[in-house]
């Protein structure tokens, strides 16, 4: 007897700062990491940009957010809003 176990894919989620929300339905999210310079040691921040897709317009400039992976929505589009965290 086997048992039949649902299996849902786990998308990659980050947390970032919402730096723009003039585009209807989209926010563009920077999202900070901390790396290590291989021969030096020494650490430094790096950060990349995401355009998120809002459809309810709910994050402003300024709030933290988290988002997923999700289909491509546009061109740029390939992340979904989760929830404001702030």
């Amino acid at each position: 007897m086997t048992s039949k176990m649902e299996t849902t894919k786990q998308h990659r989620q980050f947390e970032g700062v919402v730096v723009s929300d003039s585009a209807e339905k989209t926010v563009s999210v920077r999202v900070g990491t901390t790396k290590i310079h291989p021969k030096y040691r020494k650490q430094y921040q790096t950060y990349r940009k995401y355009a998120v897709h809002d459809e309810k317009g709910a994050a402003k400039v300024g709030d933290k957010v988290i988002f997923e992976e999700c289909r491509p929505i546009s061109k740029t589009k390939r992340w979904r809003l989760v929830k404001v965290v702030q």
